[in-house]
């Protein structure tokens, strides 16, 4: 027995979950399709109703290869559902989970399908303004591309800009996922197509690395890295290859590359990456900070460190929480960003070695104190041995002359 979504559609089935909603196998008049059903708390706010309402037609419109179309928008009682296409297979964060990082290849091909996503939406004036792996779906049943990269498609266009509306966040909130946010937005310029371009870049590097440039710790500290730390160069990738990923990463949003020019120069990449194997680096530990950043989602503390996502969504089951990525929190001052982060960035090291100033270099560097502090105790404790026998040695003969020395003399 599934559940009705409006007159059309019937909900059979969970596929997942996320900050906005849950997505659902479908039914509809021509088939199977993916039904995400926003949560009650949104449906319930008549202005996002009404933004939902005019977003339709430029949602519907947004017709492309590499883009998860949407069949429909439902507005019914409580219920608020985009009906999409239906997507057969997995999202980029599950695969990711599962290989920690891809070979470059194909980590490349899945980034330029994307960029050619982005440059659809942004020819048609949407600007995403949420790119991360949780919404890329990878089509396990298209034809392989390099590296035997699976067809890549951007999903939930207009998502964060419905929940974005100005009575949900004021003009010194920021809503998105940290690890992915452009500088920009940090600093509270509104949202333009660079900021695709930046997330976008970061998803890359993530894809090389295993994980996000600027991540790691608390979000305040996150946010603070996108705009005062310049990111680490990955080892083992192309020249070529790295200045594109600087160039989109770069902190003024006019000197990225539009959606289109990335998409052409990353597949100009792709002959020299074949058969490279994955990078093998390690990720750099999270340094603790407490940062001045007030929070409107729960605490993030018991979160994994690698990523710098925050639920939005309060008590969200810990099997789903990886999807709950959203979050809202304040603008930072200028004279919080001014300050810099702590440390330097983080930068990659090579597998086995330990980055100076870590935890795991603090811990070794107190194992050494303690064995050095246990060795002098133990000398000590030899000297004091060998005065107490040289003393015991004089007190035992009175007539041997004092030497001015607990040591014995030399013969």
């Amino acid at each position: 027995m599934g559940r009705k979504i409006g007159s059309r559609y019937t909900a059979h089935q969970i596929l997942g979950r996320g900050s906005a909603g849950t997505v659902w196998l479908g039914e509809g008049p021509e088939g199977p399709v993916a039904i995400k059903l926003l949560r009650e708390d949104l449906a319930s706010d008549q202005e996002l109703v009404g933004r939902f309402v005019q977003e339709r037609t430029a949602l519907l419109s947004l017709d492309h290869a590499r883009v998860v179309g949407v069949h429909d928008l439902v507005v019914d009682g409580n219920d608020l559902a985009l009906v999409m296409d239906l997507v057969r297979g997995t999202d980029l964060r599950t695969r990711l989970e599962r290989e920690r990082r891809l070979a470059p290849e194909a980590a490349v091909a899945i980034v330029a399908d994307v960029a050619d996503a982005l440059a659809a939406a942004h020819a048609a004036g949407i600007v995403h303004r949420d790119v991360k792996p949780e919404n890329v779906l990878l089509d396990m049943q298209g034809p392989l591309g390099p590296g035997g990269s699976h067809p890549a498609l951007l999903t939930d266009f207009g998502v964060a800009k419905l929940i974005d509306s100005p009575r949900r966040t004021r003009a010194t909130k920021i809503i998105g996922t940290p690890d992915y946010l452009a500088p920009e937005i940090i600093e509270g310029l509104p949202p333009r197509a660079a900021v695709d371009i930046y997330a976008l870049a970061t998803v890359l590097y993530e894809l090389l690395a295993g994980f996000t440039p600027f991540g790691g710790g608390h979000p305040g500290a996150v946010l603070r890295r996108h705009v005062t730390e310049t990111v680490v160069p990955l080892p083992g990738i192309p020249d070529e290859l790295w200045q594109l990923m600087v160039q989109c990463l770069a902190k003024a949003p006019a000197s990225r590359l539009r959606a289109s020019e990335l998409g052409d120069r990353l597949r100009e990449q792709l002959p020299q990456l074949a058969g490279m194997p994955p990078l093998d680096v390690d990720e750099p530990e999270a340094e603790p900070a407490d940062e001045p950043y007030e929070e409107t989602s729960p605490e993030p503390h018991e979160r994994p460190p690698r990523r710098g996502a925050v639920p939005l969504v309060p008590g969200a089951a810990p099997a789903d929480a990886n999807r709950d990525t959203h979050t809202s929190m304040r603008v930072p001052a200028p004279d919080e960003l001014a300050g810099g982060a702590r440390g330097t960035a983080r930068a990659p090291r090579a597998t086995g070695t330990v980055r100076p100033g870590s935890a795991r270099h603090r811990a070794s560097a107190r194992r050494r104190r303690i064995t050095l502090g246990v060795a002098g105790v133990v000398l000590a404790a030899a000297v004091g041995a060998g005065a107490w026998y040289a003393t015991s040695g004089d007190d035992a003969d009175p007539n041997k002359p004092d030497t001015g020395t607990s040591a014995p003399p030399v013969p």
